[in-house]
């Protein structure tokens, strides 16, 4: 007969409503790279009710331009805008153009169910700590208070995906230590596991994300921000201050984006 063994917790779990939330995370801009400014971790949390959907989106979106096949071609910001590989035969309008659209996915689904987060670092504000752990740390705290209900009712369970990159040992163990902290404190954490790690090419939650992160990267790098306008107002958002954006930057310098502006 099988072997039953019952479990025992320390502590009670949250009362999830049962509606999990997946939190695919992409990053932008070089750490080492003194030329650069800034490093930026952002994406999409979306119930995993819509995660099918952005999929076809975006499947349509390549059908769209005319890709050949399109289900199997990874979407890529910096790429597009760049005119690199197939997107060399579209013009540079057009190509903005598939960014933006491309963003839009997003907003033609249920805003009920999916909100964005991002953090941009100023990487000498944050030195000597190490940029991509701070942003990790902020992002996987925000969206854990994100899972914790507020304006949306009961907790519900999440699971932070991230695209394959040398940080994973590192994000893992940070992951393993908030966890810890989580259970030590009053307010448990909903984030289920540690963060898993996928190739971009298979999940196009991922591909959103990095348009994400690449809209904040040109925005804040480049001083370019036609493409966060498509997304500025849908960073979670509770009371009047945008949660789900931070900009970390010298407190001497001023800056009028959404997230400093609903902090000042």
């Amino acid at each position: 007969m099988p072997l039953c063994i019952p479990l025992r917790f320390t502590s009670h779990p949250p009362a999830f409503s049962f509606c999990m939330y997946l939190l695919y995370l992409d990053d932008a801009g070089f750490v080492a790279t003194r030329s650069e400014r800034h490093f930026i971790l952002a994406g999409i949390a979306l119930s995993a009710r819509l995660v099918l959907s952005l999929h076809e989106a975006l499947d349509q979106l390549m059908q769209s331009l005319g890709h050949p096949s399109p289900s199997n071609f990874e979407i890529h910001g910096n790429a597009i805008l760049a005119g690199r590989g197939w997107w060399r035969k579209i013009g540079r309008d057009e190509r903005r153009s598939a960014i933006r659209q491309g963003l839009m996915t997003a907003l033609e689904l249920d805003s009920s169910q999916w909100q964005l987060f991002g953090i941009v670092v100023d990487k000498e504000a944050v030195f000597p700590q190490d940029p991509v752990e701070f942003a990790f740390t902020h992002v996987y705290d925000r969206f854990s208070r994100f899972l914790q209900g507020g304006h949306r009712g009961s907790p519900e369970p999440g699971l932070i995906i991230m695209d394959n990159s040398a940080y994973e040992a590192r994000l893992q163990s940070l992951a393993v230590g908030n966890r810890a902290i989580s259970i030590q404190s009053e307010s448990k954490s909903s984030i289920v596991d540690v963060p898993f790690f996928v190739d971009s090419k298979a999940t196009r939650g991922i591909q959103y994300a990095d348009l994400v992160a690449y809209a904040l990267w040109r925005k804040y790098e480049r001083s370019d921000s036609e493409f966060f306008d498509v997304i500025a107002n849908w960073f979670d958002c509770e009371g009047g201050v945008v949660h789900g954006l931070h900009h970390y930057r010298n407190r001497d310098e001023s800056c009028d984006c959404p997230s400093c502006v609903s902090r000042f």
